[in-house]
């Protein structure tokens, strides 16, 4: 799923949240495909999501299921203005949507397991529904007034209804049943209770023990007639006395769908066939192409001509859904191995295809961004590529933005870029749920969940390796460039739940995994992923295993569902590396997912609680907790921070995802699509886009802004600062400046302006600016307290942090002071070179921030006064220096201050290419811009080694 979101600051914050795009289809009949012959919508559920895909564009709208409830069914009133859908879930709805705005209008509840089927009646009246087998009702809604006006119990198995073309009467058929359903106009509009529904079952002679797994209405010439499809492979006509008057053998294994229009007749077959019929005569016409065969490399097929090239031996999915436009003459297929395909049938000597996407087949269960690097590695991948994997046995590799991000381009799929099969098995790649001929009961000593499938996956930070875990234990090792197969080993006794690969400035290649056995196996990448080191401190499941360097070490960090985290840390010698443990902390909640912070300072973990707490890497002590969920139902299940560290992600068992300020624990956005749990989550490397995968078969992929200031943060600190500026109490900022600044901050709804009338005070909000960039690497106060954290914090190191305080606030007083003199010399800009790094290090600003008054316009307009502060700082620090008698630079300070520079011309950039409005613009032309850089350059002269080190992100 892919969610567009933007947070708009007043006194509170806001978010409004819309679904970008779905990679995913959960239809596993023709109950579930729809089109409409209008607008050329194709209509399909992935998850609580409609899809409404445009197939000639490749543009999807999207409707948003608020109840969470599994889309099972759904179709198009014969306008198309309304989209019926059904669910399935405890208390079930019918809920009619306007196709237009995306809203519902109306909501039927009468069931109470799960809806089979739905349609419109051809006057757009009425609505019929029909329950699962366990419900064994068949409803009647006049949907407009939100009654039932007739109602029925149903004994048999229903997969398929349909109206007549004259609205006199509606079909039904599934296990053994065709039935006919009359409903009696004048007594329903009378009737105040719903009337009993009229039904004639079908007269199906020798056929009476078939599966009729889809049927459809006549039209035209045809309209008395019913045709109808047995799962036995068979296409049956109905005449109007209700009698079985002829049959036509498919030839094909299994039949699964069905659609009819005045001049054709399309039965979707086992193995990929699609025959065509004339109504009239039940003639055969001709059969359509087949779609791809399963275990197909998808990055081969570059030309159409490969796609028409059967092979005698491959395997093809079973067709399960399919529906006709007749306008466009596109036909719609579903295949189950949820890949759709848009066929244009204008001539059927010559088929087109004028749309196709493949999908996971099965659960997904891990993803993992492709990432950054230097030079563009022999895969032909960057970082705007993502990966998955499944149970279905696949690893995916996909783009959200196209297929820009690899060499070569397949006809497949605009976003399917490469599909790695695991052994070799298509076995998985199918899904038999949804099967007719399969009989719902599961086979005695068959389980419910096989053991093959991919459980993780990670890619090595070069780009040149990816590591998978299977549910078997088998740790496996491709390489990218070629796609094969390197390292194959059984590493463990049960499935493999997490992988890691250890980052660039940790200044190793290793490979940690752990599993479900409990142990921790650190692999030696560089030396064909020998054995390093096992460790086998955890008593349970491990559920997350991260590598962090951090104080000039390297770090592991584990938690598992036994409760635990352990801080190891890395001790080299002449022949080995060895973690050992440094810390041990018990909690008492399960733990089920961590991630570190880009700065690696501090490890996020997720909690049976609904709780996010933050442990410091250094110390091990927890340093905060707060809410991951807004929710009271479930666990968080999964959490990861963006790239830029300001925020942070949970996906809970609610099915809910949720975005938090990692600092203040204050929650800016809630989301939601998935039917079942999100199993993974990811922010791309840009800050973009925040991607998701789930149990029920589908990607999400979410484009963000995150704030204006996210994609520079990476880069610079100066919007970050100035953005925090604004959210700080103004009770905070006289505590701090009482006999030092007086500082003018004027906030309101609309418009927000920071007045700086002299170069003392310029300066001084030049080191406001610095100490705030202090604060950024998150040591606030926790939010709430947790009981587990007695240990924290003991009287005597919050004694000594608080005289440290007093120290540093001392210490930027009087920087303040000798600075605010412009007539003095040099020895002022030694004293604050002294100083800087002291103050940064030093200094924690332990004040909440209060709530951000401000709106996006008034963010811009704060772009355009970080120009003018910078100018201004500038000029005084001119001064200063002006009066100084100079010192040599070192070479390392040039060095540091190119590098610096550098970036400093990137947070331009960015600044330049954010859209600011015409009073934030106004007075700055290019060689104001240019004034600006240079500005900078002086600036960093100052700051040097203090910012290089203050960033969360090294440059």
């Amino acid at each position: 799923l892919i969610f567009s979101y933007v947070h708009i600051y007043t006194y509170f914050l806001c978010s409004v949240v819309t679904l970008e795009r779905v990679l995913g289809i959960t239809a596993s009949g023709n109950s579930g495909l729809a089109c409409d012959h209008h607008s050329g919508l194709v209509v399909y559920p992935a998850g609580c999501v409609v899809v409404l895909l445009n197939p000639r564009k490749n543009r999807q709208h999207h409707i948003l299921n608020t109840s969470r409830k599994t889309i099972t069914a759904l179709s198009f009133s014969p306008d198309g203005k309304y989209l019926v859908t059904g669910e399935s879930g405890h208390l079930p709805a019918v809920r009619v949507w306007e196709v237009c705005e995306r809203r519902q209008v109306a909501e039927l509840q009468q069931h109470k397991y799960g809806v089979s089927c739905v349609a419109f009646s051809p006057d757009s009246k009425y609505i019929v529904s029909v329950g699962y087998q366990h419900d064994m009702m068949v409803h009647v809604w006049a949907w407009k007034k939100n009654t039932v006006v007739a109602a029925n119990k149903v004994s048999s198995k229903v997969t398929a209804v349909d109206f007549s073309e004259d609205s006199s009467y509606f079909v039904t058929a599934g296990n053994r049943h065709v039935k006919f359903w009359y409903l009696d106009r004048s007594k329903s509009n009378k009737a105040s209770a719903p009337v009993p529904l009229l039904g004639r079952s079908g007269l199906l002679g020798e056929l009476r023990n078939n599966f009729f797994c889809d049927l459809a209405c006549g039209r035209g010439s045809k309209a008395d007639s019913t045709f109808c499809i047995t799962s036995s492979g068979l296409l049956c006509e109905f005449n109007s006395k209700r009698m079985l008057d002829k049959w036509v053998d498919l030839r094909t294994r299994v039949a699964r769908s069905l659609c009819v229009s005045e001049e054709l007749i399309f039965c979707g077959c086992g193995d990929g066939i699609v025959r065509a019929f004339s109504p009239a005569d039940m003639r055969f016409i001709c059969t359509l192409p087949r779609p791809h065969p399963l275990g197909t490399d998808v990055s081969a097929v570059t030309q159409a001509s490969h796609l028409f090239s059967n092979k005698m031996d491959a395997r093809y999915p079973d067709s399960v859904a399919v529906t006709y436009d007749p306008v466009s003459h596109w036909l719609s297929c579903v295949y189950n191995d949820h890949s759709l395909y848009v066929w244009d049938v204008r001539d059927l000597r010559r088929v087109g295809k004028v749309h196709s996407a493949l999908y996971h087949a099965s659960c997904v269960w891990d993803l993992q961004m492709f990432p950054e690097v230097l030079e563009l590695p022999e895969s032909g991948l960057s970082s705007g590529v993502f990966l998955s994997c499944s149970a279905d046995n696949t690893i995916r590799l996909w783009s959200t933005d196209g297929q820009r991000h690899y060499h070569i381009q397949n006809v497949l799929s605009k976003e399917l870029l490469k599909v790695i099969y695991i052994d070799g098995n298509t076995t998985a790649l199918v899904d038999t749920e949804g099967s007719a001929s399969v009989s719902t009961e599961k086979a005695e000593g068959q389980n419910a969940e096989t053991r093959t499938g991919i459980r993780t996956i990670s890619v090595s930070p070069d780009g040149k390796h990816l590591a998978s875990g299977d549910r078997n234990g088998t740790l496996r090792v491709h390489d990218l460039s070629s796609m094969a197969e390197i390292q194959k080993v059984v590493a463990h006794d049960a499935e493999i739940l997490c992988l890691e690969y250890s980052k660039p400035e940790t200044g190793l290649k290793m490979l940690a995994t752990a599993s479900r056995d409990r142990l921790i196996h650190v692999l030696d990448a560089d030396k064909d992923y020998g054995l390093v080191q096992t460790l086998d401190e955890h008593s349970s499941s491990i559920t997350a295993v991260r590598f962090a360097a951090n104080d000039s070490k390297v770090k592991m960090i584990s938690c598992g569902a036994d409760k635990s985290i352990y801080f190891r840390t890395a001790h080299r010698s002449d022949r080995s590396l060895e973690f050992r443990r440094s810390h041990h902390v018990v909690r008492k909640t399960t733990l089920y997912d961590m991630d570190v912070d880009p700065s690696c300072k501090y490890a996020a973990v997720g909690c049976q609680d609904r709780c996010i707490r933050i442990f410091n890497i250094s110390t091990g002590k927890q340093k905060k907790l707060y809410k991951g969920s807004l929710t009271e139902d479930g666990s968080l299940l999964k959490v990861q921070t963006d790239p830029s560290g300001q925020y942070i992600a949970t996906s809970s068992s609610d099915k809910n995802i949720s975005i938090f300020d990692f600092r203040s624990g204050e929650c800016v956005a809630t989301m939601f699509g998935h039917s079942e749990i999100v199993t993974g989550i990811k922010f791309t490397n840009d800050c973009k886009h925040l991607i998701s995968v789930s149990g029920d078969r589908s990607s999400m992929c979410l484009s963000h802004p995150l704030l204006i200031i996210s994609a520079v943060s990476l880069f610079g600190a100066w919007l970050q600062i100035e953005v925090f500026l604004l959210t700080w109490n103004m009770e905070v900022i006289k505590h701090i400046y009482t006999h030092s600044l007086s500082l003018s901050l004027s906030l309101s709804h609309t418009h927000t302006h920071m007045h700086t009338h002299t170069h003392t005070h310029t300066c001084t909000h030049m080191l406001f600016d610095i100490r705030l960039l202090t604060d950024s690497d998150g040591t606030a106060e926790p939010l709430s307290s947790d009981e587990d954290s007695s240990d924290l914090e003991d009287e005597d190191d919050e004694d000594e942090e608080e005289e440290e305080k007093k120290m540093a606030i001392s210490s930027m007083d009087e920087a303040i002071r000798k600075v605010s003199d412009p007539l003095g010399d040099s020895r002022h800009e030694v004293f604050l070179r002294q100083h800087f790094e002291t103050l940064l290090n030093d200094y924690v600003l332990t004040f909440s921030p209060a709530e951000p008054p401000v709106t996006m316009e008034t963010c811009r307009l704060t772009i355009a006064e970080l120009h003018n502060t910078v100018r201004r700082t500038t000029e005084l620090y001119s001064q200063v220096k002006s009066h100084g008698t100079g010192s040599e630079v070192s070479a390392e300070q040039q060095e540091m201050e190119r590098v610096l520079t550098e970036a400093l011309v990137i947070v331009k950039t960015q600044l330049e290419s954010l859209p600011l409005s015409a009073h934030g613009r106004e007075g700055l032309g290019g060689e104001a811009e240019d004034r600006t850089l240079a500005l900078l350059q002086q600036y960093s002269e100052l700051l040097l080694k203090s910012v290089e080190k203050r960033l969360d992100y090294r440059i």
